[in-house]
């Protein structure tokens, strides 16, 4: 999970909250403190961490409680508002410009995994239709500049690299004639253990000569407290105009990388959240904070939902969903599209209420698994026996697992997965989802509500 740790105390401090009698000056006490340890252990600058819980406790102590809301329910959002302003407020999406290319310049130290971000960036941008190119200025990294063709050729994309070449500026000139051909330029800059002298000049001269409409800053997750300094170097040397962090998948405590955007006010645009080239999301600090909190995140799970399944498709299911006259292989289809979204752990966290259920990782590994078993039993299955599974007696069964390479019960388990959402599906239509979400909402912490 994004920042399992940080999420992990900021639920705990909000459960306390809700499971309290009285909202008193203690209480607001004891909620800063617990904020303030759980910020400070994931690497947020301590001015920072001082200076969000000062407004958090002002706010919680002079503000008056609106009629529609409890006392708890105030202090809550409150949280959740600060914690979100303290994150850029509002999601800053990158405009691409009519000019051909748009040149967008990575810059980063060494283990940041800038070469990668830009092949999941070139392969985020090619889905929405743009003509992607990248070029590669990382004279000094042994084999950086093959990496960078690496990735590219996995999403498909050209490379402009001259391997012999030691000065950036040349190979920046030699293939300028090709770059209007593209929409987007993405361009990877040399990195160093730190941000030493010879790179700020060379990031100084790049800039001066390509003049890019971004200057996006890759930063791990991992880098703790040295971020602010880093950001403000990277700041001075090219102006930065964007920030990726990267690595927020792992144990990183990532609050450090969080608060480099605070210290150079350049928004964070995206974040990396796996190690394929489809795991990068836009940031929306809204939905981010609602997911560090366990209360989901829709927007980003439609996003990535959009990007697996075509638009008339999913109309389609969904209809056949509605109407409870889906197949077998109309829920196997949905249920593939799914994972090819991500991990289910990662689908578990974006959905409301889903992300404050501790559910054990095997489970959500099995549920992995079974499906690539529905995928052999539904291959053995008649015509008929898909489009309705209630056909299929303890014979057809029994020759279903033989041909799958399954357990009979594995077969039971399928038909008995399908029935049951054929039930969810009729109780929804025409129903009040809010009395469903009612009856899930009874195993989340007493006052959480969505």
């Amino acid at each position: 999970m994004v920042l399992d740790k940080l999420g992990s105390s900021l639920k705990e401090t909000l459960k306390k909250i809700t499971q309290a009698i009285f909202v008193d000056e203690k209480l607001i006490d004891e909620l800063i403190k617990d904020l303030q340890r759980a910020l400070l252990l994931a690497d947020v600058n301590v001015k920072l961490v001082f200076e969000l819980t000062k407004k958090i406790k002002e706010r919680a102590l002079d503000e008056k409680v609106h009629k529609s809301s409890s006392q708890r329910e105030n202090l809550i959002r409150i949280v959740y508002d600060e914690l979100v302003a303290f994150l850029g407020d509002e999601k800053s999406e990158i405009v691409i410009g009519k000019k051909k290319p748009f040149k967008i310049m990575m810059v980063g130290v060494y283990g940041t995994g800038k070469t990668t971000t830009i092949g999941k960036l070139a392969k985020y941008y090619s889905k929405r239709g743009y003509k992607v190119a990248a070029l590669g200025l990382d004279v000094y990294r042994p084999a950086a500049r093959e990496q960078l063709e690496q990735v590219c050729n996995q999403v498909n994309v050209p490379v402009f690299i001259n391997k012999r070449e030691k000065n950036p500026l040349k190979i920046y000139k030699e293939f300028e004639k090709n770059y209007s051909k593209y929409d987007i330029l993405f361009i990877d800059t040399a990195g160093r253990a730190s941000l030493d002298e010879d790179l700020i000049k060379e990031l100084r001269e790049l800039n001066q000569e390509i003049k890019p409409d971004e200057n996006l800053l890759v930063l791990s997750a991992d880098i703790g407290q040295a971020a602010q300094k880093l950001a403000l170097s990277f700041h001075e040397a090219c102006n930065i105009t964007g920030i990726i962090i990267t690595k927020l998948d792992g144990t990183a405590k990532g609050g450090g990388a969080l608060t480099g955007a605070v210290a150079t006010d350049a928004k964070i645009k995206f974040i990396g959240v796996g190690e394929k080239l489809e795991d990068i999301e836009t940031f929306n600090p809204k939905g981010f904070v609602s997911r560090l909190l366990g209360m989901g995140d829709i927007e980003a799970l439609l996003e990535k939902a959009k990007e697996v399944i075509p638009e008339e498709k999913a109309k389609d299911v969904q209809e056949k969903f509605l109407k409870g006259d889906f197949t077998l292989l109309d829920l196997y289809e949905q249920m593939k599209a799914m994972r090819k979204m991500g991990p289910l752990s990662k689908i578990m966290e974006m959905i409301p209420g889903m992300g404050q259920l501790k559910m054990p990782k095997e489970m959500l590994e099995v549920q992995e698994e079974k499906l690539e078993k529905w995928g052999y039993m539904i291959s053995s299955m008649t015509k008929k026996e898909i489009e309705n599974p209630d056909i299929i007696d303890s014979k057809r069964i029994d020759r279903i697992s033989k041909g799958a390479g399954v357990n009979s019960s594995d077969v039971r388990d399928l038909i008995k997965q399908y029935r049951q959402s054929k039930k969810l599906m009729k109780m929804m239509k025409g129903g009040d989802p809010s009395k469903l979400m009612k009856k899930f909402q009874g195993k989340m912490p007493k006052g959480m509500k969505f």
